[in-house]
């Protein structure tokens, strides 16, 4: 397997020109219709109006009769995956390899509860029958926790965290068609996640657990913050849905009475939730409780929808590479019917 190490720290006018080009590339996409595109060959592909998928998730419920119809098993080293994201050529699986695990400490040190620990971040590229044409390396000194990440129909924007809470990021741009990788700004704070709005052409990002948004230009200016309202899980990966939403999938890990699971037994309870970003509010939240060849939650890290209509197709990638049976590439589809 061939290591494509690429790191580059952006000087002042060539983030002016790279920022134009991000800009360029959104508003294309916007010329074009608007559409959400999240292709996959053979692990699933729909090309659809921007609309649909708010429409048809507004159909969702604890009813809703998902069935699993896809699996893609990724031979290939893939770690502990985190995110996902579909162009028409690829499949972008954001993962990271720990080399040594970060250790809680007794007392709070500098601002942080645990140790850095070491690790190397990975964005494996993909052609469409999952086959790996490309490890792009991600991060930079303690920095190299890649989060959910999200296509914008031009580039796969891909956030860096350390790999503790309150620490910091790196938000990263890769062209999904050169696979040029663009540092675009370094932040305060973990952020595991990010999507880029294509109604303002800010970043949104959502820090460990999810508990608090920030939005950016693309010179990493932040221009917002603001607290999730909701606990029901915790956002593990989030997509851009047309007008100003974002449809997020996570889970948490709740506990489990003792004499159901034992002395400190815990479950993973699995979900999906709609943001609305004018608003700063959650739209609807549904719980999914399907599971994973490892026994996980199939929310737990990688995901992202597409609509057809009335038909929702959610692609999912929950275990890691040591699990189960490795990692796979879930499919699950859903006809159901829209309330908006």
């Amino acid at each position: 397997m061939s290591t494509t190490r690429t790191r580059g720290i952006l000087t002042a006018a060539a983030a002016i020109v790279l920022t134009a080009a991000a800009i360029g590339g959104t508003a294309a996409a916007q010329a074009a219709g608007n559409n959400d595109q999240q292709g996959g060959g053979d692990a699933g592909s729909h090309h659809v109006t921007g609309t649909a998928l708010s429409e048809a998730f507004s159909g969702v419920d604890r009813a809703t009769a998902w069935q699993q119809t896809g699996k893609l098993k990724l031979n290939f080293p893939t770690y502990h995956t985190e995110g996902i994201a579909f162009s028409e050529d690829h499949i972008f699986l954001s993962a990271v390899q720990i080399l040594e695990p970060t250790t809680k400490l007794p007392a709070t040190q500098d601002g942080f509860d645990r140790t850095p620990g070491k690790g190397v971040g990975h964005l494996f590229v993909m052609d469409n029958a999952g086959n790996l044409q490309k490890d792009i390396i991600l991060g930079e000194g303690d920095m190299y926790h890649p989060g959910g990440i999200d296509f914008d129909g031009t580039n796969v924007w891909v956030p860096v965290a350390q790999y503790r809470p309150n620490s910091s990021a790196i938000v990263y741009r890769v062209d999904a068609r050169s696979l040029e990788v663009h540092k675009q700004f370094e932040v305060k704070d973990h952020f595991g996640g990010i999507v880029m709005d294509k109604q303002t052409g800010r970043l949104v990002g959502n820090t460990w657990g999810s508990r608090r948004f920030a939005e950016w230009d693309l010179h990493g200016r932040q221009l917002a913050s603001w607290q999730n309202p909701n606990y029901f899980i915790d956002y593990q990966d989030c997509q851009y849905v047309t007008n100003s939403k974002m449809l997020c999938g996570g889970i948490t890990n709740l506990p489990q009475a003792t004499q159901s699971g034992g002395a400190g037994a815990s479950y993973e309870l699995g979900g999906m939730a709609m943001i609305d970003l004018k608003s700063r509010s959650v739209l609807r939240d549904v719980p999914f409780q399907q599971w994973s060849t490892a026994g996980h939650a199939a929310t737990r890290n990688p995901f992202k929808m597409t609509a057809d209509g009335d038909h929702l197709t959610m692609r999912v990638a929950p275990d890691n590479g040591d699990e189960g049976n490795g990692t796979e590439i879930l499919s699950y589809e859903a006809t159901v019917t829209a309330t908006e």
